[in-house]
């Protein structure tokens, strides 16, 4: 038995999961861009400065289909590798504590560049911080871990959904100082500038009395993913097979009642937390499933393999999108926040993740890890990880 901590091998890789860790990079930057352009998502206004039905038609398009379905489905992935991650060290005989505290502080030093240095709209921070309250739950019964899931998101949706009801008539405030700050500081001014704005939009974002509810969204999600992993279901699809379709025609139901449901009734303000927490979290499960399904086709798997390269990158290719859109956004670069359509926006995103899927093939044929993976694998099991392949890979399609 090989008792060395060491991060998964090639033929240990799971081609599905890391597809779905792709999908959720494309979904993610697919609802950053508009973010990164302009600060109507943050302080509102978004159909008064995008008034077109063009416009419209694609914010309800972002709405149902991107909107809080990938940062929880990359939630749903970050604890299922923290599932599988304790599984195989203790399958070594190796202490897992000591490991995942390391990975998970190297998360957190990732996610302190990118938050205050690029993106004030960073999730590693986050990640990093209340991924260690799964220490808490290794040791949990399945069911408690269903348990705690399904009770924190209740917890989380009902009552701000009563309240916000309640509040209905005053929701949709439009914070029109803090968009002509933004967009002078991040269109028009200096770096320094640009960094003091994005501390401001930081720390509006994650005020303490967001916190609670911030981990209330994302600790349910790690949860289910930890669950799911100890269950094997997506380790063994083809022998879980009639549990993977029961759970996606209701996931599904649900993820279409709640987000495309709303907008039969003109999407009130005040559901936007239902929408989110119970719709979303539905549709990060719908999409992990149903890739998971379409890879035990041949034509699944060779459509969808692409999203595989990026998904074995997905850190690198995450702060690589960031990057990207703070030269392509901000003063320092080509300035065009605000100027920014939501279309355009949608065009950009996809001609962007296209490049990332081609570029990533060609790295990961020379590479066995993206340039950050590489930095957080060797920072976790304290070894330099071999970097590049002995021979060139192929990958068939």
């Amino acid at each position: 038995m090989n008792n060395q901590a060491s991060p998964l091998s090639e033929t240990e890789r799971l081609k599905w999961i890391d597809a779905a860790r792709g999908l959720a990079i494309l979904g993610i930057f697919m609802v950053n861009v508009p973010a990164f352009n302009a600060p109507y998502f943050m302080y509102g206004g978004e159909d008064m400065f995008w008034p077109s039905s063009l416009s419209r038609a694609v914010h309800i398009f972002i709405d149902i289909f991107f909107q809080a379905s990938f940062y929880t489905l990359f939630s749903f992935m970050f604890g299922f590798g923290m599932q599988m991650i304790k599984d195989r060290l203790e399958e070594k005989q190796l202490p897992y504590r000591s490991i995942l505290f390391r990975r998970l502080l190297v998360l957190i030093g990732f996610g302190l560049v990118h938050a205050f240095l690029i993106w004030h709209g960073d999730i590693l921070l986050s990640y990093g911080v209340l991924g260690m309250v799964l220490f808490a739950f290794f040791n949990a019964s399945n069911k408690a871990l269903a348990g705690w899931a399904f009770g924190m998101l209740l917890v989380y949706v009902v009552p701000i959904s009563m309240m916000y009801y309640s509040l209905r008539d005053r929701l949709g405030y439009v914070n029109s100082q803090a968009i002509t700050a933004a967009k002078l500081n991040y269109g028009e001014g200096s770096l320094l500038d640009i960094w003091r704005q994005n501390l401001n939009d930081w720390t509006y974002s994650n005020s303490p009395d967001v916190i609670p509810y911030l981990a209330l969204s994302l600790i349910p999600m790690f949860l289910l993913g930890m669950l799911t992993a100890r269950k094997k279901w997506l380790h063994e699809p083809a022998k879980y097979r009639g549990a993977i379709n029961k759970w996606w025609i209701v996931t599904g139901a649900i993820f279409l009642l709640f987000k495309a449901g709303p907008y039969l009734f003109g999407n009130p303000s005040w559901f936007s937390i239902l929408q989110d927490g119970v719709g979303g979290s539905a549709s990060a499960v719908f999409y992990v499933l149903s890739i998971t399904l379409l890879f035990q086709t041949r034509k699944g798997s060779q459509s969808l393999n692409g999203l595989t390269w990026v998904g074995r990158m997905s850190l690198s290719n995450y702060i690589l999108q960031s990057l990207f859109s703070f030269l392509l956004f901000y003063s320092v670069g080509l300035g065009w926040y605000g100027e920014v359509s939501p279309f355009l926006s949608f065009l950009i995103v996809l001609c962007f993740y296209g490049l990332q899927v081609y570029v990533s093939k060609l790295w990961l044929a020379k590479y066995k890890y993206g340039p950050l993976e590489w930095v957080w694998r060797s920072l976790t099991y304290m070894r330099k990880q071999p970097m590049k392949r002995k021979q060139p890979a192929s990958f068939s399609r």
